[in-house]
């Protein structure tokens, strides 16, 4: 079964093995993105149970006590924390028509390997399976060298550590993407993340 979702906006998940430097990139992106004017979300997976709240708080206690979703506001941040019993992974479609409201000209997904969504794969030589390269719906590869395996020639190779270059690839990308998205509702969603 397939699950259309037409955003106003692209999304671009970036995807890489676990110390190969996903954060330190997007830290210098971000702001580089900025600078071309683009206002830019971000979706980041978590693997594991995290809160954002602290026992003792009045919003930990409302929440503890059965409130959903709470929502904690002040002159300079809300936070909307909602508790998400018996999901075996967040559902990035419902998690993507979120940012809707937000009208970002891109939304970054963090992690989410296994959805099929345009990526840009970080790959450092040496750090995981190189097989990470070769997912169907790769756009471009960030590299620390040489490809160790044979890239699609649809796939743009970039250099991991310019993110200049990775920043003027984004935005040529944004500018060449179609603003419908689509998510399949199948098993890519039960895949190991």
């Amino acid at each position: 079964m397939t699950n259309e979702l037409t955003m106003s906006f692209p999304v671009l998940g970036i995807a890489a093995w676990s110390g190969t430097g996903k954060t330190t990139l997007l830290e210098k992106l971000l702001p580089q993105l900025r600078e071309f004017g683009l206002k830019v979300a971000v979706i980041k997976h978590a693997h594991h149970a995290f809160d954002v709240d602290q026992p003792g708080k009045d919003s930990y206690n409302l929440r503890s006590a059965g409130a959903a979703p709470v929502l904690v506001a002040s002159r300079q941040r809300f936070a909307l924390m909602q508790e998400t019993p018996g999901q075996d992974e967040p559902d990035l479609a419902q998690l993507i028509a979120m940012m809707a409201p937000h009208a970002p000209d891109l939304v970054i997904v963090e992690g989410f390997k296994a959805w099929p969504i345009p990526k840009l794969v970080l790959y450092r030589d040496g750090i995981g399976d190189a097989a990470i390269l070769t997912d169907r719906w790769v756009e471009a590869a960030a590299l620390s060298a040489p490809p160790p395996i044979e890239l699609a020639d649809s796939v743009t190779q970039l250099n991991l550590d310019d993110s200049q270059a990775i920043a003027r690839w984004v935005v040529a990308w944004i500018s060449a993407t179609h603003n419908t998205v689509s998510f399949l509702d199948t098993m890519s969603s039960k895949q190991q993340w």
